[in-house]
Formats: structure tokens, C-alpha cells, sequence
């Protein structure tokens, strides 16, 4: 147990803005440090690979129409397989979006999506984050640190980071080697290869334990998803809070 509270969120980069229900953990976490004391940590996984992370649900600021960001990939590989900190940042996108920003956030949430520099999505995100003051006070500890890796627990099931045509994907470990999902039951193997811990990320059933034997967190904010799968058996020193609630959780927040 440690000596004080570390109480944790975690969160895949989430929204080129930050989805409502991220903001709500921001704003859970500080009130139970407000209550109890203690240090933030924001544990994130930016590991995934999944894409749909990073859509952003914004509405035009005269019309209220709903519009769906998100960047573009170099390639279909990437878009599909590789982990969000090893998905590019393509700079014609980015200044493409910067034109259009106007029409659905306020000027100076537009300027300081400008004005981000990152080559990674993982980056770019928590750069924009910073920018919009949420990280003040917080540590953030990432999945895709190679130390943090090297210090974690082995679990059971995880995906490996490997090289796929000429890009990094992550691949999930199996007897024949690491597999991409396709879609449906359909699967891409990559032959097996030697790996090292630093290449390793946990699935979402083995995450929690991963996560938990390198933080050592006392409380851990959890969202409505993760409440559904979660096992606090596998945790029994930390006590769970469930997050917040927020409106229109799934859109973006813009201060």
C-alpha cells in the first residue's frame, strides 16, 4: 500500500479533443484528490491500435449539425494495425482540419490545434490536452514506454509490436505467431520472431493487472465501459470510483 493516495484514470488517446467522458474522469480524479490528497496519474494507452479512438464528435457552432473528425493514415496498414503512437501525423491533414475548425470550436481552441507539433497521433493528442490545461498537476504515464513495459508484470495475453510491410503493428501473440484482425473471423499472421518485454502491450482483460504492477494506484476512476469488464478480484488494494457522470458523453470537450 502506498504511503499515500495515487489515484489513476486510464484512457486510450481519446479524440483529437478529448471526449466528454475523458473530461469527466479529469474532473472525478481531482475531486477525490481534493477529498483524500494524493498524487494523479493518468495511465495512458496509447498502445491501442483501434482507429475509432481517435473520432471526435463535434457540432457546428451556428447550426448545431453533428460532424465525426478524425485523421487520416498514411496507409491502410497503419490505419488498421498500428499502435496510435506509431500512427503518423500527416501535415496536409492537419492544416486541411486547422481551415475547418472555425465552423465547430472557439478560436482559441482552433489556434492551439494549429499550433500542436507532434509526428504521432498518441503525441498529438496529448499535446492538444495540454494545451487545453488538463494535464496541469497530473502524471501521465504511457503504455508505449519502453520502461514501463520492461517494468510490468508478464500477463497471459497481450499483443506484441513487430514489423508488418514496412510499418509497426501490433499483433496479438498466438501458438503461430502474432495476428491481425481482419474483421469478422478473419486474421492476417505474422510469422513468429523473437520479442522482448518492451514490445509487449496487454489486452483489455489482462490490462488492469499490467497496469496495476507498475502504479501500485490506491483508487482507480472507472469508466461505464470498464465497469462492465473489469474484475476487482484481480485488484483487491485499490477501490474502485466510478467516474462522473456527463451529457453527451461521447462528443467532444471544448471547455
Amino acid at each position: 500500500m502506498s504511503a499515500s493516495p495515487v489515484i489513476c484514470f486510464g484512457q486510450q488517446p481519446c479524440g483529437i479533443f478529448p471526449r466528454r467522458f475523458l473530461y469527466a474522469k479529469f474532473v472525478t480524479a481531482r475531486r477525490l484528490q481534493a477529498e483524500i490528497g494524493g498524487e494523479i496519474v493518468f495511465f495512458y494507452h496509447d498502445s491501442d491500435h483501434d482507429p475509432r479512438e481517435t473520432q471526435t464528435i463535434v457540432r457546428h457552432r451556428r447550426t448545431g449539425d453533428v460532424a465525426t473528425l478524425n485523421f487520416e493514415f498514411a496507409n491502410k496498414v497503419q490505419r488498421k494495425w498500428s499502435p496510435l503512437y506509431a500512427k503518423r501525423v500527416l501535415p496536409a491533414w492537419q492544416a486541411k482540419l486547422a481551415r475547418q475548425l472555425g465552423a465547430y470550436v472557439a478560436p482559441e481552441l482552433a489556434e492551439a490545434f494549429a499550433r500542436t507539433q507532434a509526428g504521432n497521433v498518441a503525441d498529438f493528442c496529448l499535446e492538444l490536452y495540454g494545451r487545453m490545461g488538463l494535464l496541469e498537476g497530473i502524471r501521465v504515464a504511457r503504455s508505449s514506454s519502453a520502461d514501463f513495459r520492461r517494468a510490468a508484470c508478464d500477463v497471459p495475453d497481450f499483443f506484441v509490436d513487430v514489423p508488418f510491410e514496412n510499418e509497426l503493428v501490433r499483433g496479438r501473440k498466438s501458438d503461430v505467431g502474432f495476428q491481425l484482425h481482419e474483421g469478422g473471423d478473419r486474421f492476417i499472421t505474422v510469422p513468429d520472431a523473437p520479442f522482448g518485454k518492451e514490445q509487449v502491450s496487454p489486452t483489455r482483460d489482462t490490462r488492469l493487472r499490467w497496469m496495476q504492477s507498475v502504479l501500485h494506484c490506491t483508487h482507480y476512476i472507472a469508466g461505464a465501459g470498464e465497469q462492465a469488464y473489469l474484475n476487482p478480484a484481480e485488484a483487491p488494494d485499490i477501490t474502485f470510483v466510478p467516474r462522473d457522470t456527463i451529457d453527451r458523453s461521447d462528443e467532444a470537450y471544448l471547455g
